[in-house]
C-alpha cells in the first residue's frame, strides 16, 4: 500500500537552500517575508518567540523544532528579555559565518540554527496547501541530531556539500512531519494521517487515484459511517475528500505532464477520467490552463526557451 506522506514528500522536491547558526542576547526581533520558502528552526541553546503570520506567538525552548512549509512573513524575537514594540535589530555576520543578534558584547544566551528550503516541484504551493500551515516538534532527539549534522554540513566546505545537504533536508523534513502528526493541531494530510481510519481512507486513494471514488466508498473503506467520515476527514485535513481527491489528481497529472512519458489519453485514465475531454476541463479549471499547454510551458522552461 502506497505512503502518502512519502509520496507527497517525493513531488515536492525539496532541496537545501539555505542554514545558519544565529547567536542572540539581550533584547532582539527580527522579521522576513519570505514568500513561498520553507522555513525551518530547532533552538540549540535558550528560548524565544516566534510569530507565524497572524498566529499567536509559539514559545520555543532548547531543543524544540518548527516547520513553516511556506513561511509569508515570521518574526523572531527574544522573550526574556521580551523585545520592545517596534524593535528591528540588524544581524551581523561574524568571522565564523554565524550570525550574531542583540548585544554582542556578552556571551550569547540564545543559539538557534535556522534555514530555509525550496520545493522543486511547480506546483508546490498545492502539495504545500495539504499540510498544516506549521509544525513544532518538541525535544525530539532524532531531529535535533539530523539539525545539528545539518549545520556542521552547512558550515563546512566538504565535497559534494550540496548533495549532502539536499539528502539531510529531505531526511529533516520527513522526520518532522512523521513526528509532527500526533502533536500538530493544525489540519492537513499529516493529521489526518494520523488519525487510523482516516489514513486507511487516504492509502486507498493513494493506491487507486484512477479508480472513481466515492465519499460512501471511502467511508467504507475507514470503517466509518458516511457522514462521520466526512466530517471528521473535513476537520482533519481541512478540505472536502473529494477536493483532496481532485488535488491529489492534478498534483500527479502535473507530474507526468512534466515527465511526458505519457499522452493525455493516457495520463487521464491514470487519474481517474473516463476522457481526455474530461480531464482537460478539470485540470484547466484547476490550474487555469489546459494540460497541452501546461506540458508544452514546461518544455520550454526547461529548455530554456522563450515563450511563444
Amino acid at each position: 500500500m502506497p505512503d502518502p506522506l512519502a509520496e507527497m514528500i517525493a513531488l515536492l522536491q525539496p532541496s537545501a537552500r539555505h542554514s545558519k547558526q544565529v547567536d542572540a542576547s539581550g533584547a532582539w526581533r527580527v522579521q522576513r517575508s519570505e514568500v513561498g520558502n520553507a522555513f525551518y528552526c530547532m533552538v540549540l541553546a535558550g528560548s524565544c518567540f516566534l510569530d507565524v503570520d497572524g498566529h499567536d506567538p509559539i514559545d520555543l525552548e532548547d531543543g524544540d523544532f518548527v516547520l513553516v512549509p511556506a513561511a509569508y512573513d515570521f518574526a523572531m524575537s527574544s522573550n526574556n528579555p521580551p523585545a520592545p514594540i517596534g524593535l528591528e535589530t540588524e544581524p551581523v555576520v561574524q568571522a565564523d559565518a554565524t550570525v550574531r543578534l542583540g548585544q554582542t558584547d556578552c556571551a550569547p544566551d540564545v543559539r538557534l540554527l535556522i534555514g530555509y528550503c525550496q520545493f522543486g516541484a511547480p506546483d508546490a504551493e498545492l502539495l504545500v496547501s495539504l499540510l498544516p500551515d506549521f509544525f513544532v516538534v518538541r525535544k525530539e532527539r532524532r531531529l535535533e541530531n539530523i539539525a545539528k549534522l545539518v549545520r556542521e554540513e552547512a558550515l563546512a566546505a566538504h565535497p559534494a556539500r550540496d548533495v549532502v545537504l539536499d539528502h539531510l533536508l529531505q531526511v529533516l523534513l520527513i522526520e518532522t512531519l512523521r513526528s509532527a502528526g500526533e502533536t500538530s493541531d493544525s489540519k492537513g494530510l499529516v493529521k489526518g494521517l494520523s488519525d487510523p481510519k482516516i489514513a486507511r481512507a487516504l492509502r486507498q486513494i493513494h493506491a487507486a487515484p484512477q479508480t472513481v471514488w466515492t465519499v460512501a466508498d471511502l467511508a467504507r473503506a475507514a470503517g466509518m459511517s458516511r457522514s462521520a467520515f466526512f466530517t471528521k476527514f473535513n476537520r482533519k485535513l481541512g478540505l472536502a475528500p473529494m477536493e483532496y481527491i481532485l488535488n491529489w489528481r492534478i498534483s500527479l497529472a502535473k507530474s507526468m505532464l512534466r515527465q511526458r512519458e505519457y499522452n493525455l489519453a493516457e495520463i487521464a485514465e491514470k487519474v481517474g477520467y473516463g476522457s481526455t475531454s474530461a480531464f482537460s476541463v478539470a485540470f484547466s479549471r484547476k490550474v487555469g490552463q489546459p494540460p497541452a499547454r501546461y506540458a508544452h510551458q514546461q518544455l520550454e522552461q526547461a529548455n530554456h526557451l522563450p515563450n511563444s
